[in-house]
């Protein structure tokens, strides 16, 4: 009876979770609609609710404003707008501070988050996954060895995590994705990379 209820569980809660996770989303992208003046809005024009359309109206906004910020007028409209921001106290620092990491997450330029490393945490005797973010030039202009700077994030929340500067030389660089360390970062170890199960099913050749 055990082994069923079991079988059960690892068949519902991951559809369960998943379909909570999208409700989740689903409610949150439609709060964009109240942006709209009430007679443009869906559920008054159809005289139903469908959920959905606050995704719908996010990717045109995000859409359009990608288009408008790519010609040379959007731009420096943008431009003049941002540097006013940045002068606002308090806020300034906040948008600064979030602009730089969206824009190192989401560019695609240079090396942050590019490279899956090994590094000793919590103790001499452990390995921990960890994300080379940058090569600080100022602290290995102080220090006698070149060291570079990880992210080392914590499980099954990826989100948090601890800053370091390490020696390059304790460190091992793994021929891994971002994606597929996160995963596991997330997953606890549980899902593993495809060479590496596939590698584990493997039989063994004497």
């Amino acid at each position: 009876m055990k082994k069923y209820f079991v079988t059960g569980l690892l068949v519902w809660i991951p559809i369960g979770i998943t379909f909570w996770v999208l409700n989740l989303i689903i409610a949150t992208m439609d709060q964009t609609l109240f942006w709209l003046p009430e007679y443009w809005h869906p559920d008054r024009v159809l005289g139903v609710h469908i959920p959905g359309w606050g995704i719908i109206l996010t990717l045109c906004v995000v859409l359009l404003t990608g288009l408008l910020i790519r010609n040379v007028f959007g731009q420096r409209l943008w431009d003049a707008s941002e540097r006013a921001m940045l002068h606002v106290p308090f806020v300034g620092s906040i948008y600064k501070g979030v602009k730089q990491v969206s824009d190192t997450l989401l560019s695609g330029e240079g090396n942050s988050f590019r490279k899956v490393l090994l590094v000793r945490y919590p103790h001499p005797e452990a390995w921990s996954l960890a994300f080379q973010t940058s090569v600080p030039g100022e602290v290995n202009s102080r220090l006698s060895e070149e060291h570079v700077a990880v992210f080392i994030p914590t499980t099954p929340s990826p989100v948090n995590g601890f800053y370091f500067y390490v020696r390059r030389a304790d460190t091992i660089e793994l021929n891994m994705t971002v994606d597929v360390a996160l995963r596991a970062i997330v997953s606890m170890g549980v899902v593993a990379a495809p060479e590496i199960a596939q590698q584990a099913i493997a039989p063994k050749q004497d």
